[in-house]
């Protein structure tokens, strides 16, 4: 009843699944063979552990400084393609209320016990601020990216505020442009 029909043959159905690794998981008598001429070969465990850490050093040395100078390549995936450049230039071309929105906070804060009106007026006043700044620094981009990517439907305004949002000398990638230069007409 639970058992095998006799036409099946167990030698044929064994394929390569789709997604695998391409190759049959090696045997103990296998492994163990690797595992002894990697220690012929003068590769102990623990220097091939410190080589690889060398190598992933080397490799996230190399990220930093990619990220750092704003290579296509080393980005993350969020960070990639031409419209998400032009958005990162657009809003680091500009100095925006937003940017300042942290700093203001922690005067606020610290004005609170000494002049809370003084503090909830300011507190009123930066975030009208912000909300205004920001309003319009959304629809000037909006409006360059449809004339310069018309082709492109990608939404970047939720980028271009989290990145007018924070510090400008604490974004990542780092800014490429410098304030009130005028951005290329190419991307």
């Amino acid at each position: 009843m639970f058992r095998r029909s006799k036409t099946e043959d167990p030698t044929t159905s064994v394929a390569a699944k789709e997604g695998g690794k391409g190759r049959p998981t090696p045997t103990r008598k296998e492994a163990e063979a690797a595992a002894r001429a990697r220690a012929k070969a003068g590769m102990d465990k623990k220097a091939a552990k410190q080589l690889l850490r060398e190598r992933r050093s080397e490799q996230n040395a190399k990220m930093r400084q990619g990220l750092k100078t704003g290579e296509e390549r080393y980005l993350p995936a969020r960070d990639q393609g031409p419209v998400r450049r032009f958005a990162r230039d657009f809003v680091d071309v500009r100095i925006s209320a937003a940017e300042f929105l942290l700093p203001l906070l922690i005067v606020i804060m610290t004005t609170q016990s000494l002049a809370p009106s003084f503090s909830n007026g300011l507190w009123s006043a930066t975030i009208l601020l912000v909300a205004v700044d920001t309003t319009i620094m959304v629809f000037r981009l909006r409006r360059e990216v449809r004339r310069r990517f018309p082709e492109e439907t990608q939404k970047v305004t939720g980028y271009a505020i989290l990145r007018a949002l924070q510090i400008r000398w604490l974004r990542l990638p780092k800014p490429q442009v410098r304030i009130g230069q005028r951005l290329p007409d190419r991307y």
